[in-house]
């Protein structure tokens, strides 16, 4: 499982360039209004440090690390919702990922053109998200109707429902967020099967410039942090080159400027994070391999992440925390020292375990 992340933002932001940078593509990343018209779609691998430890220990002959999706969506404009620009393609498009990154643009350069004419990185992302939140009303308003209906003849049982999307239009319209908690377990489950993109998981991407003094981010910085979501600052033309960079020079340029990963890494670790995902490894000679699964997936469902049979036919697992791993040398050493545990159907898959799962079918 990896998870599908869509880069949006107004025409003209950095996202082709972003996209480009993280999945080092070659895609137009051009100085005018919707350049980007279908979604690139591209799939890279998770960084994963963990990965090349186990390897090692393990003496396999490969490495697979865990993936992830970027999907470069077509710029949006104000009245997306309503069709403007290419708004019906974005919003179809951005229904389909798992989570979003939303760039802005934070600094001042006459040469770039800004499809409002002006920077202001708080007003880009309200535009967004205000076109995120009509269309939404849209939906659920048609939904509505359908509802209507069926309840006019005779099928009460989506009374419920109609309740909860008449308050969910009233949130929406009054601009407040949803506050999914508010809702029981089988409403839940019924918002969700709606795929509101106001409820997908997000952060921001500020694109910045070399010369500090063009860049403005403090207020948006500060807008994000009181909403509690992750802003990262980025050179997005600096991060495209270091991209391409061989690995022993990025490594040499990364030190330079005292990093430890590059932004683009940050990128893909965020979006796992907001989507509450975990990293699970199994590891032989043959090869080690990241595995990802929903944070709190009990020992069977990961099993089912490698193969449906693992999960049906589950015995039990043999779980070595990472930790323990490293601590004792690999599998023979741990095992030696205690460190493997037998674990069964109700166990709670920890991020980072090392496992052996043991099935018959």
């Amino acid at each position: 499982m990896g998870f599908k992340c869509g880069i949006v933002g107004l025409p003209n932001v950095g996202k082709s360039t972003l996209f480009n940078a993280i999945t080092n593509a070659s895609i137009p990343a051009e100085n005018f209004p919707f350049c980007t018209i279908e979604p690139n779609v591209g799939v890279v691998s998770v960084p994963d440090d963990r990965l090349i430890s186990i390897s090692l220990l393990s003496n396999s002959s490969k490495l697979i690390h865990a993936t992830t999706t970027f999907v470069d969506i077509a710029g949006l404009v104000k009245g997306a919702s309503d069709g403007e620009g290419l708004g019906n393609e974005f919003l179809s498009n951005i229904r389909e990922v798992n989570a979003i990154v939303h760039v802005v643009r934070c600094f001042k350069n006459e040469k770039i053109l800004h499809v409002n004419n002006k920077v202001d990185p708080i007003s880009d992302f309200k535009t967004i998200y205000l076109e995120l939140l009509l269309a939404d009303i849209q939906l659920l308003e048609k939904r509505n109707e359908k509802l209507l209906k069926l309840t006019k003849v005779g099928n009460l049982s989506d009374l419920s429902q109609q309740r909860v999307i008449a308050e969910l239009i009233e949130t929406l319209s009054n601009e407040n967020e949803i506050c999914i908690d508010d809702y029981s377990e089988s409403e839940k489950s019924f918002i969700d099967s709606l795929n509101l993109l106001t409820l997908k998981p997000y952060f921001v991407v500020g694109n910045i410039s070399d010369d500090e003094a063009l860049n403005d981010i403090n207020q948006i910085e500060d807008f994000l942090k009181n909403k509690n979501v992750s802003f990262l600052p980025t050179n997005i033309k600096n991060e495209n080159e270091i991209s391409n960079l061989e690995d022993q020079e990025k490594k040499e340029y990364l030190e330079l400027l005292n990093m430890d990963m590059p932004v683009l890494d940050k990128i893909i670790v965020s979006g796992y994070k907001i989507l509450g995902l975990d990293t699970f490894f199994t590891t032989g000679e043959n090869e080690t391999k990241a595995w990802t699964i929903p944070h709190g997936s009990i020992a069977p469902s990961a099993a089912g992440t490698i193969h449906t049979d693992f999960e049906k036919g589950f015995i039990k697992a043999e779980v070595i925390a990472y930790s323990d791993f490293i601590d004792n040398k690999g599998y023979k050493g741990s095992k030696d020292n205690g460190k493997l545990r037998i674990e069964g159907k109700d166990y709670v898959v920890k991020d980072g375990d090392i496992i052996l799962f043991k099935f018959n079918v």
